[in-house]
């Protein structure tokens, strides 16, 4: 017998913010059972989906009663595999995780979708659900109850961890718009800057900013890529010179979702 646990939650914040957040869950207060996290696998496919797999290893304090079932010497942390798929044209995130060892004590397998709200503005729907089971004989029962009960408890510390890497991509994003603002409004290049940038020095202007060049062509890869809000160098067709490439590297974190208002904003003030 397995035991299932669903539920729904609506985060008060757009999908792609959400995504990016994501990525940047670790570490955090609410989080400290995880220990570490490696990228295993990543590839954009053909129809610019994200394909990921990562490694986590995480540790949790047992019950007395659960010490039983370890032999001595035998490791309390647990690998954790988690696969994703960002669809950036469907505006969905799904991710599968599964543990790799201690699965005759407890296998735990959980699906999470985020996804748009058809409902609500500016909101993401997440659905998570997830499957526990044991195989010790006489004691799967009460194992599986232990599971769901320790599930439920991280989910919610899970959801509180997200929630503060999201909170921490605000304030950052907030400051660096507002010094890039600050720089746009003084309209006026400085001393030995290349003409064309938006009243900021080549290393601070974002390749969004360039003005008598070519923008960023927001198709393919480039738009799959920077909705995750990963530090890639990975290029679309969009990018063609080197330097373009290392301004888009430095602000893909910090300026994407204001990129667009930044080019009207100097438009108008240049």
């Amino acid at each position: 017998m397995v035991k299932y646990f669903s539920n729904s939650i609506d985060i008060r914040s757009r999908w792609e913010h959400v995504v990016s957040a994501f990525w940047q869950r670790y570490p955090n207060p609410y989080s400290t059972h995880v220990l570490t996290e490696d990228v295993v696998y990543r590839e954009v496919t053909a129809d610019h989906r994200l394909l990921s797999r990562r490694l986590l290893m995480k540790t949790n304090r047992l019950p007395r009663w659960a010490e039983h079932f370890f032999r001595s010497g035998m490791s309390r942390s647990v690998f954790i595999v988690e696969d994703s798929v960002v669809d950036p044209v469907n505006r969905t995130l799904t991710t599968y995780t599964w543990n790799l060892n201690h699965t005759t004590l407890m296998s735990v397998e959980e699906r999470c979708i985020f996804e748009d709200s058809t409902e609500e503005p500016a909101t993401t729907q997440l659905r998570r659900e997830a499957w526990i089971s044991s195989s010790v004989y006489g004691f799967s029962r009460p194992i599986q109850e232990f599971g769901l009960a320790r599930f439920k408890s991280n989910q919610v510390k899970a959801m509180k961890g997200l929630e503060y890497a999201l909170s921490n991509l605000q304030v950052h994003a907030g400051e660096t718009h507002q010094r890039l603002l600050r720089g746009l409004g003084e309209g006026r290049l400085r001393e030995g800057q290349e003409p064309g940038y938006c009243g900021l020095r080549p290393t601070e202007a974002p390749a969004v900013c360039l003005r008598g060049r070519r923008r960023l062509n927001w198709t393919a890869d480039v738009t799959s890529l920077s909705l995750v809000g990963l530090n890639w160098r990975i290029m679309g067709p969009g990018f063609s010179a080197p330097s373009l490439r290392r301004k888009y590297n430095i602000f893909i974190k910090s300026v994407f979702f204001f990129s667009r208002d930044i080019c009207n904003v100097s438009e108008t003030l240049l």
